[in-house]
């Protein structure tokens, strides 16, 4: 039973929950990144570049058996010749760059942030107890 007891304890410290935490919403944020880049960075990059699509640049590891000019990976695919799908990888890239930008960009806030609150003027200490008594006697005086 005190395996079990240790797991829980385990698994309820604020380290686990947050870690699990931080995984669904990096999840989330990853499928985000990855429709921004596929969808509007992509062909705005591909427009730039004479509508090139880079999910279809690659090189052909061998040459078609009816000569056919193999300059996509789909007609590589549909010629059966193997091919090196570059594309994708230039596409993995923008990816990881966007997210680790905005990774960036957020821990810049949050630490910026938690320097400000250090900086911030604490509130004044209460005086003490004796003071208090003090204060109490001389208004009770001057009544």
């Amino acid at each position: 039973m005190s395996l079990l007891k240790e797991f829980k304890e385990f698994a309820m410290r604020g380290n686990v929950v947050d870690l699990a935490v931080g995984v669904v919403i990096g999840g989330a944020f990853g499928k985000i990144v990855a429709a921004l880049v596929g969808d509007v960075i992509m062909p705005l990059v591909s427009i730039a570049t004479a509508g090139i699509d880079f999910k279809e640049l690659c090189i052909p590891l061998g040459k078609a058996k009816d000569d056919a000019v193999l300059d996509t990976l789909t007609k590589c695919k549909e010629a059966g010749v193997a091919a090196i799908g570059y594309g994708s990888l230039i596409q993995t890239i923008v990816d990881f760059t966007i997210v680790a930008f905005a990774i960036f960009m957020m821990i810049k806030l949050m630490n910026a942030a938690k320097k400000k609150q250090e900086e911030a003027p604490a509130a004044p200490a209460a005086p003490p107890e004796d003071i208090v008594l003090l204060r109490e006697i001389r208004d009770s005086l001057k009544r």
